[in-house]
Formats: structure tokens, sequence, C-alpha cells
């Protein structure tokens, strides 16, 4: 997660402020991130399942991210930027469920030694969004440069240190219903699953205004190392991870639900009212509640 969020809170404020691109360019700049979580889950289930050692897949496309996100650091126009990102997004989301693939297969009681790992990942992304704010990077290409040393560190990690992870899919029959997920729409025919990921998709609407527009919001308000200020989000998720067990003896799943979507609509409240001085109040309780 560190390659990811040298640049993932960020990217925004480095295209308005730095390369002076309108909001719009800025927004489809970012949505290279779901057009690459989009076709990745084909890849990994087609491609890296099948025919590959998982480790060999994570160098490779290690190796190829950390070349096209370097190569952004050099353009400067909507096109050039905008393509690089696609491909890079594309070659380095497959990592992200390639890395928990390799990580459940090697562990002996998943459900019990997976979660501390995962909370390193989040950890990762906290300690190096913090280095991009305190350093000033965040309207500065040095971002994409860091994100290009951890892709290359992590190549060569894929080499030599991890697990040999044989393809856990190979010989399986492969039908394009599966690969593009057809499958699963049957699982609509269940109410509560159906209203689930309805509501899932009209929550993360705004949501995705928070991450691709909330950093370059903060910095235009002149708050002072917004990314850093933004990581807050991130230690209250690991807090919420850990009291979740505890939380769930009390609170029903759909509760749980609720109460997040609640505190998402008062976080959007307090962004939109709050300011850099008397009001950054609201910008800590907002991001607090992330």
């Amino acid at each position: 997660f560190f390659v990811w969020g040298a640049w993932y809170v960020t990217i925004t404020t480095y295209l308005t402020q730095t390369l002076h691109f309108t909001g719009t360019q800025a927004g489809l700049v970012f949505s290279t991130v779901s057009i690459a979580s989009l076709v990745s889950p084909f890849f990994v289930g087609l491609v890296a399942d099948r025919f590959f050692a998982t480790e060999r897949v994570m160098a490779f496309l290690y190796v190829l991210s950390a070349v096209l996100v370097y190569l952004v650091t050099k353009v400067t126009t909507f096109p050039a930027v905008f393509g690089l990102m696609v491909a890079f997004c594309l070659c380095y989301f497959p990592t992200v469920a390639l890395t928990n693939s390799i990580t459940m297969q090697s562990l002996k009681d998943p459900g019990r030694d997976f979660p501390p790992i995962r909370t390193l990942g989040t950890l990762g992304f906290i300690v190096v969004v913090s280095v991009v704010s305190l350093y000033k990077w965040e309207a500065d290409a040095m971002q994409f440069t860091l994100a290009a040393i951890a892709a290359v560190v992590m190549a060569v990690y894929s080499f030599v240190a991890l697990p040999h992870t044989p393809p856990p899919a190979r010989g399986q029959k492969v039908t394009w219903q599966r690969a593009v997920g057809l499958d699963t729409l049957s699982m609509m025919k269940e109410p509560s699953f159906a209203v689930f990921i309805v509501a899932s998709i009209l929550a993360c609407i705004p949501l995705t205004f928070y991450y691709s527009f909330a950093n370059a919001y903060l910095n235009d308000l002149h708050v002072n190392n917004a990314g850093f200020m933004m990581t807050l989000g991130q230690w209250a998720e690991l807090f919420m991870l850990l009291a979740m067990p505890l939380l769930f003896r009390f609170v029903s799943i759909r509760g749980v639900l609720l109460i997040g979507l609640a505190s998402w609509a008062l976080r959007y409240l307090l962004l939109a009212y709050g300011n850099a001085d008397a009001g950054i109040w609201m910008f800590y309780v907002a991001i607090l509640l992330h």
C-alpha cells in the first residue's frame, strides 16, 4: 500500500496546482484507479490464477508499475498523464489482489492471522502520506518518484523473499460468464444482498469525490500539512478495525452499516462548513469520521 499511498491522496493537488488541469481533467485522471479496479479481477482470474506463479507475476507487474509511474514525472499534458496513469494503474492494482491471494495461501489460519497483517498495509499508507505531506510534496512530482522507488523495492522483494506460490486455479475450466462475474448476479435474487449492493454503489459516488478532491480542497483553503492531517482517517480506520469484534456484540451488521453511512453524511457537512481558522475542528472531526 506504500506504492498506492504515495500519490493517491495528493495527486489531484499536483494536477490542479502544478499542472493547472481543470477539475474535470483531474477527475478523469483519478478515474484511472476505478478503471483498473474493474479490469484487474479479470486479469488475476484469467492469467495469474491459472498460468504463472503469483510471486513472479507480482514482480513483473511491480517493475512495469515503477517505470510507468516514474514517466508521469516527465509529462505535463493531460493526454500524456492520463494515458500513463491508466497504464500504471492497470499494472499496479492487480498486485493488491495478488498480495491478498499469496497471503491467504501462505497462512495456516487466515481468519486469525490475516487481519493483523492487513493492518500493516494501512500503516504503510499512513507513513507514505505523512512523508509526502511533511516534505511538502503534495503539489510536487516527487510523490510519483517515491512510488516508483517503492515499486522497485517490491519487485526485488517479490523475486527473492516471497514464498513460491503456484497458480491456484491451474487446470480449472474457464467460462466467459465467470471471467466477467456474471455468475455472481444470481445473488441479486436475495433482497438483502440486492439492497446492500445498491446502497454500496450509491454511497461510493460521494466517497469518490472525497478521495479525489479532499486534499486539493484543504490545500485551497490553506490548511497546513493537509495530507498529514488526512492520515487521521487511517488511524481511525485502524482503531475501528480493532474495535469491530467488540462492537458486533452490541450492534448488528445492519446497524454498523447505518452508523457508517450516517457518519459519512455528517462528514460531508463538516467539510462543507469548516474552515482553516476557527472552523478547523470541523475538518478534524470529518476526517476522523472516515
